[in-house]
């Protein structure tokens, strides 16, 4: 099976780039499964209704999320309704929609699809080492699902390292989100689990990770704020990665990241 994960995509820019490619990629990478994180997709801040429908209407299976899920008031709602919408899974009890998700892939494969974040330099919400054992034994692979996909939405490389090591041999990828700038890590761990630090965004690099460099500039030269961040509007590169899976295990055999102009 192969398994596509494109990073945050962030503003109009790494949307229209997305939209306009999704369908050429998957034809072109032969994906089963593509999973897309969409956390700062409307404006560079949170997700909307609308625009989670054209990702989906697009070819996206699923769509995950992270410490900006909420920033557009209206997810809060529409995410209950939505099963192939996930946020981080770590979220207190009672939080609106699902961290993870079963996932029909092509010729009927099932892939669990999970969405963690981080602690550190982070939201302190609960611990996402505990949230994947969670799933992960409601869930295992081999056993309950063919696949399976853990985003790690963090700052920190060490986090995300620690938690590949821990779920390795027992996913098929687990690959981190949030930073916005590609890794060359990429690569099998030893017990076979696909690993990457970072995917790297869908959005304009011409930029300070997707935002439009002015204002972060200025607030770094002055430590004074003096505008809102907005997205770059250049054009736009896709960031992701691809994972071929043995069948029988659900364990990578090849992974190779993907990147898409710019």
């Amino acid at each position: 099976m192969r398994l596509a994960f494109f990073g945050d995509i962030v503003g109009k820019s790494g949307r229209a780039a997305y939209l306009d490619n999704l369908a050429d990629m998957r034809e072109r990478l032969r994906a089963d499964l593509v999973v897309v994180n969409g956390e700062n997709a409307a404006g560079g801040f949170g997700i909307t209704e609308e625009i989670y429908r054209a990702l989906r209407d697009a070819g996206s299976d699923v769509v995950t999320l992270g410490n900006h899920s909420w920033d557009q008031r209206e997810a809060l709602t529409f995410i209950a309704r939505e099963p192939a919408l996930l946020r981080p899974a770590n979220y207190p009890a009672g939080t609106p929609g699902n961290g993870a998700g079963l996932f029909a892939a092509a010729h009927g494969a099932q892939v669990l699809v999970m969405n963690v974040m981080g602690r550190v330099m982070m939201d302190p919400l609960d611990d996402p080492f505990a949230a994947v054992e969670r799933e992960l034994s409601a869930c295992p692979m081999g056993e309950a699902c063919d696949a399976c996909i853990i985003d790690m939405h963090a700052e920190a490389t060490s986090e995300k390292m620690a938690m590949g090591h821990f779920a390795d041999s027992r996913v098929s990828l687990v690959v981190g989100t949030h930073t916005h700038v590609p890794t060359s890590d990429h690569h099998i761990m030893p017990g076979g689990t696909a690993y990457m630090s970072d995917a790297g965004m869908c959005g304009c690099y011409d930029s300070v990770i997707g935002m439009d460099k002015e204002e972060p500039l200025k607030r770094f030269l002055t430590k004074v704020p003096q505008g809102r961040f907005s997205p770059a509007e250049g054009p736009a590169t896709i960031s992701g990665v691809l994972v071929e899976t043995d069948d029988a295990t659900g364990l990578a055999l090849q992974i190779a990241p993907i990147r898409v102009g710019g």
